[in-house]
C-alpha cells in the first residue's frame, strides 16, 4: 500500500494523543496524578492537541475533503465511520473534564466521572481505528490477530511516555511511573517482532489460479491491460525493496524501543533534573521512531488485487 504521509501522521499522533488522554482520565480520576493549573492544562492541551492535528491531517488524502462529513453516515457499515463518530464524541467528556480540571483546580467528583468517559472514548476510538485495518481482508498483513492489539498497545506505549515525561517535568513523577511506560515499550517490541515473523511467514492462499478458477499448471499475464500505471498499482501495488524493508526495521527497533528503554532505565536512576531531560528525550525519540513504524505498516501490505497485475 502507499504510504501517504497524512494517513501515517494520522495514526501515529491520534495513537499517541489518545494513549496520553485515557492514562490522564484515570490516573487524575483516582487522585494519582496532582490537580495542578499548568500541568492539566499542558497536558490537557498535548493530548487535545495530537489528536485534533491527527484528525486534520487524516483529511489530506482525501480527494475531496469537504465531503469529509459524509463519512459519519454509516457507522452501522464502516469502520473509518464508527472512527469518526467515536473521536468526535470523545471531545465532549476530554472537554469537560480538561475544563473541570484547568478551571476549577479539580479532579474528583463529576470531573473524574468525565475523566473515566474520556478514557473509554479513547480506547473506543482507538479500537475502530485498528479494526479499519483489521477488518481488510484482501491484505493479509492486517487481517490478522495481531492489527487491533497493535494499535492498543502502541497507544498505550507512546502515551505512558509522554505521560512521563510530562511529569517528569513538573517534578511529581515517580518509579512507578517511568518502570509503567518501560514495561510497555518493551511489551510493544515483543509485539511487533511477533507481528513481523508472523508476516514473513505468511503464506497468501489467494493466487492468480484460485483467482480465475483456473487449475493445474502455472496461470501468468502476457500483457498488462494498459500501458502504464494506473490508481490501483500507484495506491495498492506499492511495493518496497527487502533490502530497504530490513533497514528500516532496524531504525524502528532502535528509536521506537531500543533508545527509549535505554533512556528510561537511565531516567529511573538518575534523579530530578536528570530523569525530566531523559524523558522527554525518550518520547520524541519513540514518536519519531513510531512514524518510521507506521509508513512501513502500509508500505509492506500487499492487496491481492495486484494479482490481476502478475504481481
Amino acid at each position: 500500500m502507499h504510504p501517504a504521509f497524512s494517513v501515517v501522521f494520522f495514526t501515529t499522533a491520534t495513537g499517541a494523543g489518545y494513549g496520553l488522554l485515557a492514562l490522564l482520565g484515570v490516573l487524575a480520576g483516582i487522585g494519582a496524578i496532582p490537580a495542578d493549573f499548568w500541568l492539566g492544562l499542558i497536558s490537557m492541551g498535548l493530548a487535545l492537541g495530537l489528536i485534533a492535528a491527527g484528525l486534520l491531517s487524516s483529511t489530506g488524502h482525501l480527494g475531496r475533503p469537504e465531503r469529509a462529513w459524509r463519512a459519519f453516515s454509516q457507522w452501522r457499515s464502516s469502520w473509518l465511520s464508527r472512527e469518526g463518530v467515536a473521536s468526535v464524541a470523545t471531545f465532549v467528556p476530554a472537554g469537560l473534564f480538561g475544563m473541570g480540571w484547568v478551571l476549577l483546580g479539580r479532579t474528583d467528583g463529576w470531573v473524574a466521572v468525565t475523566g473515566l468517559l474520556a478514557a473509554v472514548g479513547a480506547v473506543v476510538t482507538v479500537s475502530t481505528t485498528g479494526m479499519i485495518y483489521a477488518s481488510l481482508k484482501p491484505i493479509a498483513q492486517w487481517h490478522s490477530r495481531f492489527t487491533l492489539p497493535a494499535y492498543l498497545i502502541f497507544s498505550a506505549m507512546t502515551g505512558s511516555v509522554l505521560l512521563n515525561a510530562l511529569l517528569q517535568g513538573f517534578a511529581v513523577g515517580s518509579k512507578a511511573m517511568v518502570a509503567f511506560s518501560l514495561l510497555l515499550t518493551l511489551v510493544g517490541w515483543g509485539w511487533k517482532l511477533a507481528t513481523w515473523r508472523y508476516n514473513g511467514r505468511l503464506e497468501i492462499p489467494t493466487t492468480a489460479n484460485t483467482a480465475t478458477g483456473l487449475a493445474g499448471g502455472t496461470v501468468r499475464s502476457l500483457e498488462w491491460p494498459h500501458t502504464e500505471e494506473n490508481y490501483l498499482l500507484k495506491e495498492m501495488g506499492f511495493r518496497i525493496a527487502r533490502k530497504h524493508a530490513a533497514k528500516l526495521r532496524q531504525i524502528i527497533q532502535l528509536l521506537a524501543f531500543a533508545l527509549p528503554v535505554l533512556l528510561l532505565v537511565t531516567a529511573f536512576v538518575l534523579p530530578w533534573p536528570f530523569a525530566p531531560v531523559l524523558s522527554a528525550l525518550a518520547a520524541v525519540v519513540q514518536f519519531v521512531g513510531m512514524l518510521v513504524e507506521r509508513w512501513l505498516f502500509f508500505a509492506e501490505a500487499k492487496h491481492t488485487v495486484t494479482l490481476y497485475y502478475g504481481r
